[in-house]
Formats: structure tokens, C-alpha cells, sequence
């Protein structure tokens, strides 16, 4: 198909303009990108870090998760009503910052960094999921690593020791070939309903707690509204308040996913005619509500990963890191089913954890890398590096990274192999971005404001609590740890001696 033929969800052409849905249920059904944002924040953000902070500061902080999931959301819905009223994405509207410039913005810059380093927490993505596929298939690893070692003894040795490398590269392979294979349509249904099916799952584990020696007490729950942060969990927390809720990755890709979606194109180009006004407040209005929609529903599993960590790991103080992170965080769900009624469900959980883990970090993988590659290629049109001439070149870009990404994460996994540091170095990079992009997008929202389609006041208040929230999180944890870093946790990254 040629691009005369091909329909670019960017374009804004007459044709395409709809009116707004009038009843809720018809808005309902007009949600999606907040579900596919759901998909990529419920991943190794939860499963993995949000659990380790719960096992380390055990109730202490789920003020922070509770803030973190929360306030976010403000930033997110103001770059959603900018991408739908001026039809551009998040890059190309931080092109149009102020400030040096190389080619493109410097925020734009500050993306492409920050983007690398959350390859990192591809990499334990990837990883985590070989170790769940290892844990599910044990016999099957045994074989594969046997018949390597008869085409080469020392491969074969190689395996029996690193047994999750055969299935995250399976894996990563599974995810490039169905990131070639659909578009925007595809990745909403299939996020959708692996999203309700983890955070189905994850709720009722933690409501199974109750029925056990785990159970969670009113007073666990009044601690962890106290606003106090354990010193020994301080960078944990940081990173997991760049990484929980809508992080810096999420922020950058959701205008991205509006545009997909259609809403930009239902509006049509921006005018001073009154029926474009009334288009760009009921979709702006669709918009927020499929927002705040997908905030509870990560709220609620974001919540329940943290509760785990916290009733389960942290009383007998274990950690979930390094080659035996999916064994541990298996614990949570099958410990508290021991010596109660409910033990006779530990098979099933088991199976059931080890799908759910699954397919938490695998549709995490899928959206994350669809979102990086699209930037990507925005971020190199923009930049004038590689321009996209048309709908089918930006295609091919984005196929292309689909294909370099998961595989540039796998070899960062294989070369560290240690998850949980992995995460660190990602949720710390969108971290420090956070205040950058909320101020951003207070700028553009200040210099091209349109009455007729600008947000409350009382929403203008909350976005700029958001902003100095955020800020004062970053500025303090970034003292924190600059204050208290060695090479401690550097060196378990590393495959070498430094020193």
C-alpha cells in the first residue's frame, strides 16, 4: 500500500472530523490510550520495584505510591488536551521550547537520553520474564541446555547455568514479531485485556491475605500514611516514584497514543470557528476521562503489588534481586496459602503467578518498545538525522526500532543480569526528568492557551501542585543520593573489579 492509500493517524485532513460522544457510555467506549499506558505502567515498575520497596520499607511508604499514581496524572491530561487541540506530538511540541538547540529542543534531547536508559529496564523485563518461563518449564530449560551441549559442550554449560537466557531471547523474539505484525488497534486490544486479567488476579491475592498469618491490619494501613521515609529505602523510593503511576516515559508517549486513537483527527484542524471549540472540548473531555480511568486502574494494582511486598517479603526480610528475583516474589502468593484451608490452591497459584508475571512484563515489553519506536522515529524527523518523507517511511522507522530495542535490551540483560539494578537506573533517569517535562508543558499550556478550550482553574491549580510535587521530590531524592552514594551498587552491576 502507497501513501496515497494509507491512512496517517497524524494527518488532520477535513474528512475525518467527528462530533464528540454525547452520553457517557458512548465515551466509555471511546477510551484506550490511557489503557495502553495502564499496560506499560503495570510492568516491571510493580511487579518488580514497587514489591522490593514494599519488602524493604514494609507499609512505610505507601503514601509515596498512593501520591506517585496520583499526582502525575495532571501533567499527563494538559499534554493530552495540547496533542488534541494543536494536533502535534509530545516531541514536536518541545521542539518549539526556548533554549539551545542541536538539530531539534533540548528536552527533545533529554528524551533520547532518558529513553536509553529505561532500555535498561527493558533488560529486566526481559530477563524477569525468562526466569518466570524457567520456573513454569524447568524440563524444557533442562533440554534445550542438553542439546546445546551436544553442538558445543561448553554452550551447553553456559546454559545450565543461566537457564532464563533460551526464554527471554524466545521471548523477545515473540515481541518483535507481534510489534511487526499490527498497529494501534491490535496493541489497545491486547493491552486491555492482559491489563484486567493482572489486576484481576493481583487484587484478589492480596485479598486473600486476609484469610492467612499475612493478613493486613487497619494499623499497616494508618503507617503507611504517615509521611516518613525510611533512610535504607530512600533510593529505592526515588526510583520508584520516577517509575510507578505516569512516569516520564508514559508522559512523553500518551499524546502519541491520543493521536492514534483519533481524537486529534476527530477535532480537525485547529480554527477560530465555534464548532471546532465545542469538538475540542467534548473530545478533551473523552480524553480525561479515559485518563483518570486508567489511573484507577493502576492505582489499584500498583497498590495491591506494594501490599504484597509488604505483608509478605518484608516481615521475613527478603529481597527479590539478581538470578532468583521470580522464585522470591513467587513467595508472595504461595507462603500465605501454607498450613490454611486455601493450601490446596498452591498449584494453581503457582501457575497462575507465573502466567500473571508473564504477562505483566511481556505486554510491558510490547507497549514500552512500541512507544520508544515511534518517538524515536519523531525524534529523528525532527532532528533532521533521518527525515520521514510520508506515512510508509515513518512506518518503516518505527518497525525498524521494534527490531533494535528489544534486542539491544536483551544484551543488556545478558550482560548484567541483575533486574533490580536494572529498574534503578531506569526509574532514576525518568525521575530527574519529571520536573522538566511538568514545566514544559506548563510553558506551552501558559504561551498558547485558548480560553475556549483551557482548563479550570481549579485544574490549573492542580497542575501546578503537581509540578512543585514533583520538583521537590526529584530535588530532594537526587540530594539523597548524591549525599549517599558509593560504588557499592555500581560494582554489582558490573561484570568486572573496579579497583
Amino acid at each position: 500500500m502507497n501513501d496515497s492509500t494509507r491512512i496517517d493517524p497524524y494527518a488532520l485532513p477535513p474528512d475525518a472530523i467527528q462530533e464528540p460522544p454525547n452520553s457517557l457510555l458512548k465515551a466509555l467506549g471511546q477510551i484506550g490510550p490511557g489503557l495502553i499506558l495502564a499496560a506499560s505502567i503495570v510492568g516491571t515498575g510493580e511487579l518488580i520495584n514497587t514489591t522490593s520497596l514494599g519488602a524493604k520499607a514494609g507499609f512505610s511508604l505507601l503514601w509515596l505510591i498512593l501520591l506517585s499514581c496520583l499526582i502525575k496524572v495532571f501533567v499527563q491530561v494538559e499534554l493530552g488536551r495540547y496533542a488534541i487541540t494543536h494536533g502535534r506530538t509530545t516531541l514536536a511540541a518541545f521542539d518549539t521550547l526556548p533554549g539551545p538547540r542541536l538539530g531539534t529542543s533540548w528536552l527533545c534531547w533529554l528524551w533520547l537520553f532518558m529513553m536509553l536508559a529505561t532500555q535498561a529496564q527493558i533488560a529486566a523485563m526481559e530477563g524477569t520474564v525468562g526466569q518466570a518461563a524457567h520456573m513454569a518449564f524447568p524440563d524444557a530449560s533442562r533440554a534445550v541446555a542438553s542439546f546445546a551441549g551436544q553442538l558445543s559442550p561448553a554452550f551447553g554449560a553456559f546454559l545450565e547455568t543461566r537457564q532464563e537466557h533460551f526464554w527471554a531471547t524466545l521471548t523477545t523474539l515473540a515481541a518483535v514479531v507481534l510489534l511487526l505484525s499490527g498497529g494501534y488497534k491490535r496493541l489497545e486490544r491486547i493491552t486491555t485485556i492482559l491489563v484486567a486479567l493482572v489486576t484481576l488476579f493481583t487484587v484478589a491475592s492480596v485479598l486473600i491475605l486476609q484469610w492467612t498469618s499475612f493478613r493486613i491490619s487497619v494499623a499497616n494501613l494508618r503507617e503507611g500514611m504517615e509521611l516518613s521515609v525510611p533512610p535504607m529505602a530512600i533510593a529505592l523510593a526515588f526510583s520508584a516514584f520516577g517509575i510507578t503511576g505516569v512516569g516520564a516515559s508514559e508522559l512523553f508517549a500518551y499524546p502519541y497514543w491520543c493521536i492514534e486513537k483519533g481524537y486529534a483527527r476527530a477535532v480537525g484542524p485547529r480554527s477560530l470557528d465555534q464548532g471546532w471549540a465545542e469538538r475540542a472540548r467534548g473530545w478533551t473531555r473523552v480524553m480525561q476521562l479515559d485518563a483518570w480511568f486508567s489511573m484507577v486502574v493502576f492505582t489499584v494494582a500498583t497498590i495491591a503489588f506494594y501490599l504484597l511486598g509488604a505483608a509478605v517479603l518484608h516481615p521475613q526480610e527478603l529481597d527479590p534481586k539478581g538470578p532468583d528475583m521470580i522464585p522470591t516474589l513467587s513467595r508472595m502468593y504461595l507462603q500465605p496459602l501454607e498450613g490454611t484451608a486455601l493450601a490446596g490452591m498452591r498449584n494453581w497459584t503457582r501457575v497462575g503467578f507465573l502466567l500473571g508475571a508473564w504477562a505483566v512484563l511481556f505486554k510491558t515489553l510490547y507497549v514500552a518498545t512500541a512507544a520508544n519506536s515511534r518517538l524515536t522515529a519523531d525524534f529523528l524527523d525532527l532532528s533532521g538525522v533521518w527525515r520521514q518523507e510520508g506515512v510508509a517511511a515513518r512506518d518503516r522507522t518505527v518497525r525498524a526500532f521494534c527490531i533494535i530495542y528489544p534486542i539491544l535490551a536483551l544484551g543488556l540483560y545478558f550482560a548484567f543480569r541483575e533486574p533490580q539494578g536494572l529498574i534503578k537506573i531506569g526509574g532514576i533517569a525518568q525521575s530527574l526528568l519529571l520536573p522538566l517535562i511538568a514545566g514544559a508543558t506548563l510553558y506551552l499550556k501558559q504561551r498558547d492557551a485558548d480560553r475556549r478550550v483551557a482548563a479550570s482553574f481549579f485544574s490549573d491549580i492542580l497542575t501546578w501542585i503537581a509540578f512543585f510535587a514533583i520538583s521537590a521530590v526529584a530535588m530532594y531524592s537526587t540530594y539523597i543520593l548524591l549525599k549517599s552514594f558509593d560504588y557499592t551498587g555500581v560494582q554489582k552491576l558490573l561484570p568486572f573489579s573496579i579497583g
